[in-house]
C-alpha cells in the first residue's frame, strides 16, 4: 500500500495520470457502450404467470409483432357514414407498416365475417375493407381498428408509430382525428421519453455538478479537475458495465444507463471531495504537496474504500431480484461504484500534484495555517452545541424523524398507465379516449395463452370465462403452432383495483389448467406488484446484513455499526414518509411505483452511510489521540464543509433523475434528495455525533479505542498528534 501511495503521489504521478486519462478516453472512443438485445421478458418478474404467459407468445412465428390500435373520433355522432372513407385510410396504413397477418377485433370480437356477437357483448363488428376491420362505437363519436406491425424493438415500434401518425394525420377527412394507441404505441412512446435521454441526463447532471464544485471551491480553476476525472470515469463505466453484462447475460433496460452515470457522478464525486478536502487540509502542515498527497491519500483512501466497498454490496444484492432488468441494474452499479473509486484514488493526486499548490486560488493553502480539525468552524459550533445535552438532542432528533415517517401509513403503491408518465403521451390520451367510447379495456385486453392444436379446446377455455364478471368479451383465437390464445376484454379502467380484481378470478377460474396463463397488461401489472413485493421482503433485509457486516469489519467493532445502520434506516423511513406528501401534495401523483421503494432504499442505504464512514473514520482517527468524546468534535469540524458539500451535492444530481419525463425515475429522485439532505444536515451533524457523545468509548464495543491504544500504529499516532500541533 505504501509503495502504492508513493507512486500516486511522486515526482512521476502527473505520468500515471496522464495514461490513466489516456487509456480511459480508449475504452470510451474504442470501445463504448455495448449494443442492448431487446427482450420483451427482463421487465417482467421471472417466473411470474404473466411472464410465463409472455416467453410462450415469444415462440410464435410472428415473433416480435405488436398490436397498434387506430382510434377516430369527431364531434357529434356522423362516424358511421365516414366508415368506408376511414378503412380505405387503414387499408393504406396496414400495406405500409402491417405484417400482413389477420387482425382480431380490439374489442375482443370476431372477424367481420363471422357470426353477429351476442346482445351486449361488445360493439358490432363493423365495416370490413380488404380485411381490415373498423368499429364504430354506439354513441357514434368514435370508431376503431387494429393493426398487426412489426415492433421487435422499441426503437423499431417507436419508427413504426410515428410513421402511422404522420400518415394518419395527412390521410383522415377533415374534422376526423386520429390517434394511435396499443401496446405497440405505449412502447412507442416509452422509447420516445429516452430519445437523447442519456445525453440531456449526462449534461443536466455534470452542469448540477460543475456549479456546484465552483460553489463548493470557489475557484476558477480547481473545479474542472475533478470534473473531468469523474466525467471520463463515467464513460468508462458505462462502456465496461454494459459490456460485463453483454458477457456474463444479463439484460438491462433503457433507465439503466442513466441511473449508472447518476450514481457514478455522484458517489465520484463525492469521493473527489473528500479526498480534495483532506489534501488541502494538509499542505497547511507539509511543505512538499507530493507529502500531503501521499498522507491525504492515504487516509482518504480508507474511507472512500470503505465506502465503496459498502456501496458494491450493496447494489449486488439487485442481483437476486425476480425483475432481470434490476438485476441488471444493480451489477451495473457494482461496475460503475468502482471504475469511480479507481478514477478518484487512481488518477485524481496526481492531476492535482502537477498544477502544485496555485491550483486552489484564491484561497491557496499555505504551511502553518490552522487545520480544520482545530478551526472554530460552524460545523465544530454545532458540535459543542450538542455536546452541552447530548440526550437532548439524540430524543428530539428521533422525535423529529419518527414525525415526518408518519406519512408511511398512507402511501399507496401502484400506478395505472396514465399516471407513469410526467408529460402525458398520445398512446395514453388515446386510450383514455378510447375508454369513454368503448370498454375500458380495449386498449389494453388480457391475453389466456394455452399450449394445443385443438381449435375446440380454445374455444371451451372462452366460454369456461363466461361466467367471470366485470368481462365484456372472450374472443378464441386459431392455435398457432401449438399455441392457442383467448382475447379477454374487461370492463374496468386498466390498472384499477376492479381490473386486477378480476385478474384474480379470471386466474382462479383457470387454476389446475396445464400449461394456461393469464398475461397482457393488467396480468403483468399485478404480477410486477407482488414481484416488487417479494423483493422488498427478501433484499432489503440482505441489504441491510451485508452493510453491516461491511461495517463490522471496517470498523472491527459491533455496536458502532449497529447505530449507523439504523440511524441510515430511520432516515429512509423518514424520507419516504415526507415525499409521500410532496407526491400528493405538490407534484400531484395518487400513488408510488411498486418499484420504487426498493431503489431508494438501496441508494439511501449505501450512499447515506458513506457519510457516516467518512465521520466515523476521522472520529477513530482523531479518537486515538485525543478521546473518542473529543474526537467526534474534531471530526465533525474536520470534515462537516466536504460532507455537507458532498450531501447537497448527491441530493441535486438525484434530482436531476426529473429531467426525464417517467414518475418511477422523479419519485426516486426526490426521495433520494430529501434523505441525503436529511443524512448529511440532521442525522450525521446531529444525530450521531450526540449517540458517540453520550456512550463514549462504548460506542466502538467490543473494541477497545482511546489514548494509547488508538485505532493505529505508533508511527500512525505520533503523525496525527503532529498534523494537529
Amino acid at each position: 500500500m505504501t509503495r502504492l501511495v508513493a507512486l500516486l503521489t511522486g515526482r512521476r504521478s502527473w505520468a500515471i495520470a496522464l495514461v490513466g486519462l489516456l487509456l480511459g478516453a480508449w475504452v470510451i472512443a474504442g470501445l463504448g457502450p455495448a449494443e442492448r438485445e431487446p427482450d420483451p421478458l427482463s421487465t417482467l418478474p421471472a417466473g411470474f404467470e404473466s411472464t410465463q404467459g409472455q416467453a410462450l407468445l415469444e415462440e410464435l412465428p410472428d415473433e416480435g409483432s405488436s398490436t397498434a390500435i387506430v382510434l377516430f373520433t369527431q364531434e357529434g355522432d356522423e362516424i358511421e357514414a365516414l366508415l368506408p372513407e376511414l378503412a380505405v385510410v387503414m387499408e393504406e396504413v396496414a400495406a405500409t407498416y402491417g405484417t400482413g397477418e389477420p387482425s382480431q377485433s380490439p374489442a375482443g370480437g370476431p372477424p367481420a365475417d363471422a357470426d353477429a356477437p351476442a346482445e351486449g357483448a361488445g360493439p358490432p363488428p363493423g365495416v370490413t375493407e380488404g380485411g381490415i376491420p373498423l368499429i364504430p362505437s354506439e354513441d357514434g363519436t368514435a370508431a376503431l381498428s387494429t393493426l398487426t406491425v412489426t415492433a421487435p424493438s422499441a426503437t423499431e415500434a417507436q419508427e413504426v408509430v410515428t410513421g402511422m401518425r404522420a400518415d394518419l394525420a395527412a390521410a383522415v377527412p377533415d374534422g376526423v382525428t386520429a390517434q394511435v394507441t396499443g401496446p405497440a404505441a405505449i412502447q412507442a412512446d416509452l422509447a420516445s421519453v429516452f430519445d437523447g435521454a442519456n445525453f440531456t441526463l449526462l449534461a443536466a447532471t455534470a452542469s448540477v455538478v460543475a456549479l456546484l464544485l465552483i460553489v463548493t471551491y470557489r475557484s476558477p480553476v480547481l473545479w474542472v479537475i475533478p470534473l473531468v476525472v469523474v466525467g471520463i470515469a463515467d464513460q468508462v463505466a458505462a462502456a465496461v458495465a454494459t459490456r460485463v453484462l453483454a458477457l456474463v447475460g444479463v439484460p438491462w433496460d433503457e433507465s439503466t444507463i442513466g441511473i449508472l452515470s447518476v450514481l457514478v457522478f455522484g458517489a465520484g464525486t463525492n469521493y473527489a471531495l473528500l479526498l480534495i478536502s483532506r489534501y488541502r487540509d494538509e499542505l497547511r502542515t507539509h511543505t512538499s504537496r507530493h507529502d500531503a498527497m501521499a498522507v491525504a491519500l492515504r487516509r482518504a483512501s480508507e474511507a472512500v474504500l470503505a465506502s465503496a466497498s459498502t456501496v458494491v454490496v450493496g447494489v449486488l444484492c439487485l442481483l437476486l431480484s425476480v425483475f432481470p432488468a434490476t438485476r441488471g441494474l444493480g451489477l451495473a452499479c457494482a461496475v460503475g461504484v468502482v471504475v469511480a473509486a479507481v478514477g478518484v484514488l487512481g488518477l485524481l493526486p496526481g492531476a492535482l500534484v502537477v498544477f502544485g499548490r496555485w491550483i486552489f486560488w484564491p484561497q491557496v493553502p499555505r504551511e502553518g495555517q490552522q487545520v480544520l480539525s482545530e478551526s472554530r468552524s460552524v460545523w465544530r459550533r454545532i458540535g459543542d452545541a450538542v455536546a452541552t445535552a447530548p440526550a437532548v438532542y439524540v430524543a428530539g432528533t428521533l422525535t423529529v424523524l419518527a414525525a415526518m415517517a408518519f406519512g408511511l401509513t398512507q402511501i399507496q403503491s401502484g400506478l395505472a398507465p396514465e399516471d407513469q408518465f410526467l408529460e402525458t403521451p398520445e398512446a395514453i390520451t388515446a386510450a383514455q379516449r378510447l375508454a369513454e367510447s368503448f370498454p375500458a379495456g380495449t386498449s389494453d385486453p388480457l391475453l389466456v395463452v394455452t399450449r394445443t392444436d385443438d381449435m375446440a379446446e380454445v374455444e371451451e377455455l372462452a366460454d369456461s370465462l363466461a361466467d367471470v364478471e366485470g368481462l365484456t368479451r372472450a374472443t378464441a383465437v386459431p392455435p398457432v403452432d401449438g399455441i392457442g390464445q383467448v382475447q379477454v376484454v374487461l370492463d374496468a379502467d386498466p390498472g384499477s383495483q376492479a381490473s386486477r380484481d378480476v385478474v384474480a378470478e379470471l386466474r382462479e377460474t383457470l387454476d389446475g389448467r396445464a400449461d394456461t396463463y393469464v398475461t397482457g397488461g393488467d396480468a403483468s401489472s399485478v404480477d410486477e406488484r407482488a414481484g416488487s413485493v417479494r423483493d422488498r421482503w427478501v433484499v432489503m433485509p440482505l441489504i441491510l446484513v451485508l452493510v453491516l457486516g461491511a461495517l463490522m469489519a471496517l470498523l472491527r467493532s459491533v455496536m458502532a455499526p449497529v447505530i449507523l445502520v439504523a440511524s441510515v434506516v430511520a432516515t429512509f423511513a423518514a424520507a419516504l414518509g415526507v415525499s409521500w406528501w410532496v407526491f400528493t401534495g405538490v407534484l400531484g401523483f395518487s400513488a408510488i411505483d411498486a418499484g420504487m421503494p426498493l431503489l431508494a432504499f438501496l441508494f439511501l442505504v449505501a450512499l447515506g452511510v458513506d457519510y457516516n464512514i467518512f465521520l466515523i473514520t476521522r472520529t477513530l482517527e482523531e479518537a486515538g489521540v485525543h478521546g473518542t468524546r473529543e474526537g467526534v468534535l474534531r471530526a465533525l469540524g474536520a470534515t462537516g464543509g466536504v460532507i455537507t458539500s458532498a450531501g447537497i451535492l448527491l441530493a441535486a444530481v438525484f434530482a436531476v433523475l426529473g429531467v426525464l419525463p417517467l414518475v418511477v425515475l422523479a419519485q426516486i429522485g426526490v426521495v433520494i434528495c430529501i434523505g441525503v439532505l436529511l443524512d448529511t444536515l440532521v442525522v450525521r451533524t446531529v444525530l450521531v455525533p450526540a449517540i458517540v457523545r453520550l456512550l463514549g468509548e462504548r460506542f466502538w464495543w467490543p473494541r477497545r479505542v482511546g489514548p494509547g491504544v488508538g485505532p493505529r500504529h505508533a508511527e500512525d499516532r505520533v503523525e496525527a498528534g503532529a498534523l494537529t500541533g
